[in-house]
């Protein structure tokens, strides 16, 4: 085979009997974490690659967790927290009960920043708060619920903790070792959706979904999207990730609010 072939037969096994849907995302994306699991496996190829994926179930799961996690960090991009700060107060100031939607969440920084955000600003009152955290990964989700993070040589998480006013009243901190608190958790629910085979939820009033459609190939971006829009109230916000776009077909659905900051309300 060549390689492109000994490629796509790894692909069809991921999708087929793995369950991931390769066929969503862009190959590149593919490559890079199929490259990163054959070093760490010492396989030399993809037809190597292959036949380690069929024999070893333990493997399956390693490129599953490989495949469906994404970098994620606390208030990534402060200046887009700033603009989801003023979301929330509006929100806060408008509605009697808010729900917000961390979509494709990962290990769960990003809604346990939501829920830290709603704690820390004074303009927003907490009690009208609930935030949901999904994600496709198993693996992930567990560490959410844990809520234990740690920093390590490239990761300073006092440093993107920076961003509150007094990050102490939210987290525990032992050394490198970082515990989200009660109070914060309280706020948060976390379960398992897959925004590519699952049917949209409802009534969200802000949904974040973040540098997830930078892997995702175009053709599948608009009904993932269609999906998140159709989970927004009508008037309710949406933030995607700034390297991201709106398919043309859905702008219609969106007003923009902030173009730079990729803000967005449902119309």
């Amino acid at each position: 085979m060549t390689d492109d072939s000994d490629f796509s037969r790894v692909a069809r096994y991921i999708e087929d009997e793995i369950g991931f849907a390769t066929s969503h995302y862009n190959d590149s994306y593919l490559k890079r974490r199929l490259s990163s699991r054959m070093r760490r496996t010492d396989t030399s190829d993809y037809d190597e690659y292959y036949e380690l994926l069929v024999d070893n179930p333990d493997e399956a799961q390693e490129l599953l967790d490989a495949l469906s996690i994404n970098v994620t960090g606390f208030f990534r991009n402060p200046d887009v927290w700033e603009g989801i700060r003023s979301v929330l107060r509006t929100l806060s100031a408008e509605q009697n009960r808010v729900h917000v939607w961390s979509a494709a969440c990962a290990d769960g920084r990003e809604p346990y920043s939501l829920a830290m955000l709603i704690l820390d600003d004074p303009r927003i009152d907490e009690e009208k708060f609930r935030v949901y955290g999904t994600d496709i990964n198993e693996e992930a989700l567990a560490t959410a619920q844990e809520g234990v993070y740690h920093s390590t040589r490239t990761i300073d998480i006092e440093e993107q903790l920076g961003f509150l006013s007094n990050f102490h009243a939210y987290i525990d901190r032992d050394d490198n070792r970082f515990e989200v608190t009660d109070r914060v958790k309280r706020l948060v629910t976390f379960a398992r959706h897959d925004l590519i085979n699952d049917g949209p939820k409802s009534g969200f009033d802000l949904v974040v979904c973040r540098n997830l459609f930078i892997y995702i190939d175009n053709e599948y971006k608009r009904p993932i999207l269609k999906t998140i829009a159709q989970s927004i109230r009508p008037e309710g916000y949406l933030v995607i990730g700034k390297a991201e776009t709106i398919p043309p077909q859905l702008k219609s659905a969106f007003e923009v609010l902030d173009g730079r900051l990729r803000i967005y309300q449902r119309e």
